[in-house]
């Protein structure tokens, strides 16, 4: 069974369509953890409506605490042999499940992303795909934030529910990567489009700012890689970055 772990903040607008996109998954056998992480929205109400299927599950955080915390809860009270991320406004391809499952079991894999295309406001294809590599590791993932979190999928019985726990940091998901790439396991991709991340219609250039500076902190504290090192791979970072998104 695949656990699909989705935090819920204020995702009134999309969290019917979330949920039905996973019911109608080609891959049946899932569970769905709808996390709760204090909304303040009608979230709670749309999900209650679908409860009735028994692989939906809601799940309540005490408080808001974050993307991170909200997928930890998640993981813990998981109860498949597989784990998947999936945020509430981005989308998968109705075989999603069935063929990164495939693949990775084919790769006898204990992690595995896909490539995915970047979509707009409303989560419409703009045909730009990011394309990713075959495998990667710690070294690589460095500098290039290529693994995105709605693609990823994880054998729990390969890796430890506890290294999969996500550092509450800024870009926790980056983070977590490195974290299980550090501790020597490779990545593997398939290099088929399977999801559309939705970016809304915000100032690029100040949401770059950002992560910018949670990428130079990531390096320096949570890695606490020297300087020259972190400039290293932050320069790598900062084209392969500027390129996906031209």
């Amino acid at each position: 069974m695949i656990s699909i772990i989705v935090p819920v903040y204020n995702a009134e607008k999309y969290i019917a369509h979330t949920i039905q996109m996973v019911q109608n998954q080609s891959y049946a056998d899932w569970e769905l953890l709808l996390v709760n992480d204090g909304s303040k929205d009608g979230s709670v109400a749309v999900i209650e409506e679908y409860l009735s299927d028994s692989r939906i599950h809601l799940l309540q955080m005490p408080q808001n605490g974050g993307a991170a915390r909200a997928r930890n809860m998640g993981i813990e009270m998981a109860h498949g042999r597989y784990l998947a991320y999936l945020d509430a406004d981005d989308v998968w391809m109705a075989d999603k499940l069935e063929k990164e499952l495939a693949f990775l079991q084919s790769k006898d894999a204990a992690f595995v992303f896909t490539a995915y295309e970047f979509g707009d406001e409303n989560a419409q294809g703009t045909g730009k795909i990011v394309t990713v590599p075959e495998t990667i590791n710690y070294r690589q993932a460095l500098s290039r934030t290529v693994i995105f979190t709605t693609t990823v999928m994880f054998d729990t019985e390969k890796i430890a529910k506890e290294l999969l726990k996500m550092p509450e940091v800024a870009s926790e998901d980056t983070a977590s990567w490195w974290k299980i790439l550090r501790n020597g396991y490779t990545a593997y991709g398939l290099n088929e489009n399977l999801a559309v991340y939705r970016r809304p219609g915000k100032s690029l250039s100040s949401n770059k700012f950002v992560a910018m500076k949670r990428i130079w902190k990531l390096y320096r504290e949570q890695e606490q890689l020297g300087v020259g090192s972190s400039a290293w791979y932050f320069l790598g970072w900062a084209i392969r970055a500027t390129m996906r998104r031209i």
